[in-house]
């Protein structure tokens, strides 16, 4: 090869590199310009599943998002986001640079919801929480959760989910399917509940079921940690008598549309859950109990409580015998309700 021709192969190699380093340098800073609004400004936008390319940045744009339609299309060739962008929701500041809006779309940087699952909730309570925050369609979790095929791959023992949607903090994403975010808190209950706590439920005579039944039952009757195994030892000692549990908070779960108002219609009216006129625990759980709740029911105090009333202020008077339970009756209950009127 000539001198010439080798020297102007030098140069073309020295002017590409020049050139490509050129256009990473003008990439780099024109993707790192802040966007077109003020930095505190946070905006959402959802991106549907199976949405082209171009219209998602059709709805950057909109939201004022974008700058510039021709840089950020170029810029998104660069990051391969016509292929890798992922749908979900996202949160971006109206000032956030391209490159940044388009790394969290390729890295599915969702936006992240947190669901506060209480002690106590039911399925359908944790149902409406999860559609009101746009997580879930309401009907299909509740179907969901009564889906046989899919509690057999969870390890549910149970015609319902109810009992086993553990009551914690969970962080959750639009757009992420319902199937998954009941698996996350079935998973939660099995990873929160000691394997030694199931055996000792299983060493005292208890089904898993009935175990995390009765611990529903504790859980609903009192908010009162301390309390707990109070409730829990009239419960253990009334089966033990073969005695109704007399729970209210059974009827209630029975009752399709409660009102809020229970009477005396509600406990003469028969359906599973009615634990007065049924004996033994009910089919199935009537919400979600947490660790106190599941352990009270392991155990129980010892005493021989039979009976307990409100004492109004979010405690109980427990008692041995009924007409002990009947004073204590006429003192909380009927009393105070004479006094207010």
């Amino acid at each position: 090869m000539k001198l010439l021709d080798r020297a102007r192969l030098r140069r073309f190699a020295i002017l590409a590199l020049v050139a490509t380093a050129g256009i990473a340098a003008a990439t780099w800073l024109l993707g790192s310009l802040p966007g077109p609004g003020p930095r505190e400004e946070t905006v959402t936008v959802y991106i549907p599943r199976g949405t082209p390319f171009g219209q998602v940045v059709n709805l950057l744009d909109q939201n004022g998002l974008v700058r510039s339609r021709l840089l950020f299309r170029a810029l998104a060739y660069v990051y391969d986001a016509p292929k890798k962008t992922k749908a979900g929701e996202y949160e971006f500041t109206r000032a956030m640079p391209t490159a940044e809006i388009l790394r969290k779309l390729v890295d599915g940087d969702y936006k992240k919801r947190f669901i506060v699952v209480p002690e106590g909730f039911t399925v359908r309570k944790i149902a409406a929480r999860l559609a009101a925050e746009g997580l879930v369609e309401e009907k299909e979790f509740l179907r969901l959760a009564g889906d046989r095929k899919l509690l057999s791959d969870l390890n549910v023992p149970a015609a319902s989910a109810e009992g086993f949607l553990f009551p914690d903090t969970y962080i959750f994403y639009r757009g992420l399917e319902a199937n998954r975010i009941l698996k996350e808190m079935v998973t939660q209950f099995y990873a929160r509940v000691p394997k030694e706590m199931i055996a000792e439920a299983g060493a005292q005579g208890f089904t898993l079921v009935q175990w995390v039944t009765l611990a529903s039952i504790i859980e609903k009757e009192t908010g009162l940690k301390s309390e707990m195994p109070l409730v829990a030892a009239v419960f253990r000692n009334r089966l033990q008598k073969r005695m109704p549990l007399q729970s209210d908070p059974t009827v209630i779960y029975g009752i399709e549309h409660f009102d809020g108002n229970l009477t005396r219609r509600h406990l003469e009216r028969q359906n599973p859950y009615n634990s007065y006129l049924n004996r033994g625990l009910p089919p199935g759980p009537i919400c979600s109990p947490g660790l106190d709740a599941l352990q009270a029911a392991l155990n129980p105090a010892p005493v021989k409580y039979l009976y307990f009333v409100s004492r109004n202020d979010g405690s109980h008077h427990f008692s041995e015998t009924l007409p002990e339970h009947n004073r204590a009756v006429r003192k909380y209950q009927i009393n105070r309700k004479s006094s207010e009127n």
